[in-house]
């Protein structure tokens, strides 16, 4: 067992980071304070390979593993966390796709979502039905060589922007077994937008509820061409969605980090730079403890998924529920080291302090992570 990236993982971190320093930090605050979602900078990340990063190459992707995801959307994330954010929702998208649709689906649909010209949205959350996937509401009725759509789905990131809905819907019974995921695009009719959400964070991507009301859709929007199947494509998807959130809550805490210690080198009390007292050093010390071992945990968890280890899921609970936390931890202790100035827009430690609230909530909330933990270590699973 070795902790260092290899040539090539080291290469895929640090075009992202780079990227992440040119074409995203420098605009991030002007996005948020504008709530401007940067569509054509997104784009750009497809043509570094990373509209669809860990989709198989044979089928139109990059054939990257979870781990390369991760460093990709920690790098992204050191730029802004809501944008690094939307993409890793774009690649799950891109994903299920590739993993469940058909031949003729993902010969159809893969080309448009891996160079992003298609953007995309991941719907799977309700307004009555949050943690509770399986109690979904929204129903698709097939009448003929299609299917008609009617529900909310609610926190949609993305929604009345992307292209590509990836919707989940009930074409059976109560329960996980009745539920199937379908293809919606944009300009169907029937299909309409909620207003933007006006959030603490996450400003620099729209969130809204996709709102159906009697939306045809054609049969072969039925992905992998099989009812019943959605539930189980939404839970498949989790634990990498939980990796990649928790990524996406390393990046902005690595940017922290560096601006603390940037500002206690250029700040004076008492005739001496900030830096020599051993108050903030400690507190810098715990900061970049803390981050390295969140760090760990993320790719541990990345590692696992590529390797279908069997507590593959434990440890990506596990992952999220300690990198977010830790992750806000420490971007409200670099806006502490900042005094006063770090309340400020100026410094955009307040920016990422907001942004990164939401990630103990997305995914399954850091609550429900311990929820699956406990079961694991409780019922005697655990490796």
């Amino acid at each position: 067992m070795h902790f260092a990236l290899t040539e090539e993982q080291a290469a895929i971190q640090e075009t992202a980071l780079s990227f992440a320093k040119e074409r995203i930090a420098p605009y991030a605050d002007e996005w948020d304070e504008r709530k401007h979602f940067p569509v054509d900078v997104i784009r750009e990340t497809a043509q570094l390979g990373m509209g669809a990063i860990y989709v198989p190459a044979e089928k139109g992707g990059s054939g990257l593993t979870r781990l390369d995801g991760a460093l990709i959307f920690e790098a992204l994330a050191y730029g802004c966390p809501a944008i690094s954010a939307y993409i890793s929702i774009h690649n799950m998208v891109a994903w299920m796709v590739g993993r469940y649709g058909t031949e003729e689906q993902i010969a159809a649909w893969m080309p448009k979502l891996a160079s992003m010209e298609w953007l995309s949205s991941y719907c799977l959350t309700e307004p009555g039905a949050g943690s509770d996937a399986a109690n979904i509401s929204t129903r698709a009725e097939r009448q003929g060589d299609y299917y008609i759509l009617n529900g909310t789905k609610q926190f949609i990131s993305g929604a009345g922007v992307s292209d590509f809905y990836f919707v989940f819907a009930r074409t059976g019974g109560e329960g996980a077994h009745g539920i199937s995921a379908f293809v919606v695009f944009k300009d169907t009719p029937g299909l309409s937008f909620g207003a933007n959400e006006r959030k603490m964070g996450w400003n620099a991507q729209p969130t809204a509820q996709v709102i159906m009301e009697n939306v045809k859709v054609p049969a072969f929007h039925l992905v992998g061409g099989v009812e019943g199947q959605g539930f189980k494509f939404a839970m498949s998807g989790l634990d990498g969605g939980r990796i990649n959130i928790g990524a996406c809550s390393l990046g902005p805490a690595w940017a922290a980090l560096d601006k603390a210690r940037e500002y206690m080198f250029q700040r004076k009390a008492f005739g001496r730079n900030i830096a020599d007292f051993q108050a903030l050093q400690f507190k810098i010390a715990d900061m970049a403890t803390d981050l390295e071992a969140a760090r760990l945990m993320i790719y541990r968890a990345a590692d696992a998924l590529d390797r279908a280890d069997p507590q593959a899921s434990m440890y990506s609970a596990m992952a999220k529920r300690y990198a977010t936390d830790l992750g806000f931890e420490i971007v409200n202790q670099a806006l502490q080291i900042h005094g006063g100035y770090g309340y400020l827009r100026d410094y955009g430690l307040e920016k990422l302090v907001r942004d990164l609230r939401v990630h103990q909530i997305l995914e399954g909330t850091n609550e429900i992570m311990r929820v699956v933990i406990s079961r694991k270590v409780l019922g005697g699973n655990r490796g």
